[in-house]
């Protein structure tokens, strides 16, 4: 049976919460603990069978990567796990972030205070890739608790990017990507909660799709906020990304984040509507997403080019201006970091007030790493813990609420642009990518986690389709545009990043 805490433990917890308890009041209360935490007892000698519907059906071994098999630090596991004999994936090889559970595999999630955990369930998406005939080649290293846009914050190692080892990934994908550049695997599955599978697909000149928000069910996948997580395809071309987002879609009956029954996410035949036919569309260019102050010229001209090449294949191109994308980033920021404190600090990675599926292995094992071994952390994430713990318990949550209603007239505003444009553009990240310092100040590595995020994070917000094309380099690092359009249209975007590469259109 769960323990019975003590009067003392008792009254440590009331002055916390500034009660004040007589001798009396401390009898009763232990006294009514017993026997409230009966249930608790109840619960632990009881086997949820919901966790048993996610345990793994196929083979599988894992091994840590040689340094020679690890060029980039991108790989986390190497492992071998085969599908199905047929399927939409046959043949292909996958690999998933490491804050991705996958059975009887090691999850890191890019930090050592995650050592020595193994899931015992799939996360749906592996599911569905094993189901379809995928091959599952490697989990991919992430970032710390996936708190950065860089790549400097994983564990073993810091991820570099294939194009120029010298300079970062991006993150907190940094891992998929760079296998996916560099060609371990064929698509990886990445998570994004600010641009996550944005941003290293954009430094690493692939393709990365944060889909519709609920379009992917994020069931087995590490919580970071609720309301932001999204999970999502990335691969080399077009059409495989479309095909990997056909399979990991759809409602899976243990996401809250998904619809209701009765507003099931639509999946629709992703790789067979890609037509390359983009006449008439009609594509906005969001003149604030090129007004950032850490915006470089040679990205804005770049990106900018590039929209208006795509008038040779017959769209329609104009700009437009939408004033409350300068806000978005604002809005996101307590989200990000006061909700993500409250679920996975305070919460032990799983949180409160959802329905769906709950990670009780996961929460038993981080509640403890997070509470013994918060000093183990990179210091990006030891600021938000801190700046988050500060806001909620100084301002009693107010900048979240605010920002969570605020989030109606972001959406609003993108909306509105979409009712005139079928697609927005605008620059993945206002800047190329940043130089992977070997030994950075302090400073210098709080910066090299964020300011990459300007025009990718308020989309996780308004949970709008958002997908990075490669479309230049500049000092020959690749650079991405970012177009998105309506909640469940990925379709569109998909076309049009289709149209592109089979147009061979870029600068």
């Amino acid at each position: 049976m769960p323990r019975i805490p003590s009067k003392d433990e008792i009254k440590d917890i009331a002055y916390r919460v500034n009660i004040h308890l007589t001798d009396e009041d401390l009898d009763a209360i232990q006294h009514v603990f017993g026997l409230l935490m009966i249930s608790y007892d109840a619960l632990d000698k009881i086997s949820d069978t919901v966790s048993h519907t996610l345990r793994a059906s196929y083979s599988r071994s894992w091994r840590r990567p040689s340094p020679d098999e690890n060029r980039f630090g991108a790989i986390a596991f190497i492992t071998d796990i085969k599908g199905e004999d047929s399927g939409k994936l046959s043949g292909r090889r996958i690999c998933v972030k490491d804050n991705i559970m996958v059975a009887g595999v090691p999850m890191l999630h890019g930090t050592s205070i995650l050592e020595g955990f193994v899931p015992e369930i799939d996360a749906t998406v592996v599911t569905r890739v094993l189901r379809e005939g995928g091959y599952i080649a490697a989990k991919t290293t992430c970032e710390a608790l996936s708190f950065s846009g860089g790549s400097n914050t994983s564990y073993p190692m810091p991820v570099s990017n294939p194009i120029n080892p010298e300079y970062m990934s991006g993150g907190s994908s940094s891992g998929a990507a760079v296998a996916v550049a560099a060609g371990y695997c064929d698509m990886a599955i990445g998570a994004d909660q600010g641009g996550s599978i944005r941003v290293p697909s954009a430094w690493t000149g692939i393709y990365g799709l944060k889909p519709t928000y609920g379009l992917v069910p994020y069931t087995g996948i590490f919580t970071i906020e609720p309301t932001l997580d999204h999970a999502g395809p990335m691969a080399r071309n077009v059409k495989d990304l479309a095909l990997l987002l056909e399979v990991i879609a759809g409602r899976d009956g243990l996401d809250p984040r998904q619809p209701s029954d009765l507003l099931n996410p639509p999946v629709k035949p992703y790789a067979n509507l890609l037509t390359g036919n983009v006449k008439g569309l009609k594509i906005g260019i969001v003149k604030e997403g090129f007004e950032w102050p850490v915006s470089e010229e040679d990205v804005n001209k770049s990106v900018r080019d590039f929209a208006l090449k795509l008038r040779d294949l017959g769209a329609i191109v104009e700009d437009v201006s939408i004033p409350m994308h300068k806000l978005g980033y604002a809005i996101w920021t307590p989200i990000m970091i006061d909700g993500t404190i409250a679920n996975m600090v305070f919460g032990s990675s799983v949180g409160w007030g959802r329905g769906g599926y709950f990670e009780a292995q996961l929460a038993e094992f981080f509640g403890d790493a997070i509470k013994n071994r918060a000093d183990d952390l990179p210091l990006n994430v030891k600021v938000g813990i801190l700046l988050g713990y500060y806001a909620i318990t100084r301002y009693n949550n107010k900048y979240y609420a605010k920002a969570r209603n605020l989030a109606f007239d972001l959406r609003r505003a993108y909306d509105e642009a979409l009712n005139k444009y079928d697609v927005l553009l605008m620059p993945t990240t206002p800047q190329r990518p940043m130089k992977l310092l070997s030994n950075p100040t302090p400073e210098q590595f709080l910066l090299m986690t964020a300011g990459m995020l300007y025009n990718t994070a308020p989309f996780n917000v308004t949970g709008h389709p958002a997908l990075t094309i490669p479309c230049c380099k500049v000092d020959g690092l690749p650079i991405g545009a970012m177009v998105i359009t309506k909640h469940f249209s990925d379709e569109k975007l998909l076309n049009l990043a289709y149209a592109v590469e089979a147009n061979k259109i870029t600068i």
